[in-house]
């Protein structure tokens, strides 16, 4: 990938995407390709067929997608599964009709059986049943994956995929009911500290762990493996560390001031009880993270604040 390769975020205003676009302009890359959603809808094919076609970009790094969290992927299933099938069928068939050198997919750790044993290795994929709220979005990118693995076979693509941990960091999503846990745990503490409330609430019992890992992070990852990376496998991107929910919630309430109590509701859904990704693999190709938790948490809490009028 030369530096003045023609390169192709799509996505670039989501929490991935903007990272990647960061990362390569770090790099000193100068000609990247973005579009927002207003001007390409990824889910039209025509659409998409026509962007290819003029503008030929040399490589794409696949971080469009429809995302949220455990409410947001159970409420809107058909949705899920039908725009990011839509979205990956359109940008994977394209970039293989146009040349495109390589390709770089970005999946969940989502994709995985919700008890397979941890800490989760790029095998199990396939090895049991999903979990029920996220079913639609995970078999959309187990679906991106195979696709990638298919025009590969097929095709000769160089065309490989990556599964990123539990993501955040700047450009992430605050919704009250369609952000995932950490972002939604920055809001609910910030909310309650201007609001002088003496408790938050927190869904679940505490004790699920989960492993976080900041954007930027993974676009360093992602970089490094479009440049030392060929192959048919596909690899997890993590921290390889967990922690679980109440620690975290502990975590971010220091971060953030907020005096009040914690409080959980035990009625609502753990999720999985466990999800810790083994990167070993891509530790093995000489990369491993460098921001920890806290550290990424108070920049993710700065960008917050310096976004408050436009998080709805």
């Amino acid at each position: 990938m030369e530096k003045s390769s023609k390169i192709y975020v799509a996505g670039h205003r989501g929490m991935v995407g903007s990272a990647v676009k960061r990362a390569l302009e770090k790099a000193g890359y100068t000609h990247i390709i973005t579009r927002t959603s207003a001007e390409l809808d990824l889910r039209n094919q025509a659409a998409v067929t026509e962007f290819f076609t003029t503008e030929k970009p040399e490589y794409v790094f696949l971080a469009a997608a429809k995302v949220g969290g455990i409410v947001a992927n159970n409420t809107y299933r058909a949705e899920f599964l039908h725009d990011n099938l839509c979205i990956q069928n359109n940008i994977i068939h394209q970039s293989y009709l146009n040349g495109v050198k390589k390709l770089m997919f970005f999946g969940s750790s989502c994709i995985y059986p919700k008890m397979a044993p941890q800490p989760l290795k790029e095998d199990y994929l396939l090895s049991g049943p999903l979990e029920q709220t996220n079913e639609p979005y995970a078999i959309a990118k187990i679906a991106g994956i195979k696709m990638c693995e298919a025009y590969r076979d097929q095709y000769g693509c160089n065309y490989i995929s990556v599964m990123p941990t539990n993501l955040y960091g700047l450009n992430d999503n605050y919704h009250p009911q369609n952000s995932h846990v950490l972002p939604a745990l920055i809001r609910k503490f910030h909310e309650a500290k201007v609001n002088g409330t003496s408790y938050v609430e927190i869904w679940g019992t505490g004790t699920p762990m989960r492993e976080f890992l900041f954007a930027d992070d993974l676009a360093d990852a992602a970089l490094f493996l479009m440049l030392n990376y060929n192959g048919k496998k596909f690899v997890n991107i993590g921290s390889n560390t967990d922690i679980s929910i109440k620690d975290l919630a502990e975590m971010i309430r220091k971060i953030i001031g907020f005096e009040g109590e914690l409080r959980f509701d035990t009625s609502k859904p753990d999720g999985t009880p466990k999800k810790l990704m083994d990167s070993s693999y891509l530790n093995s190709l000489g990369w491993t993270y460098r921001i920890g938790l806290e550290e990424g948490i108070g920049i993710a809490y700065q960008d917050f604040l310096s976004k408050q009028g436009q998080v709805s």
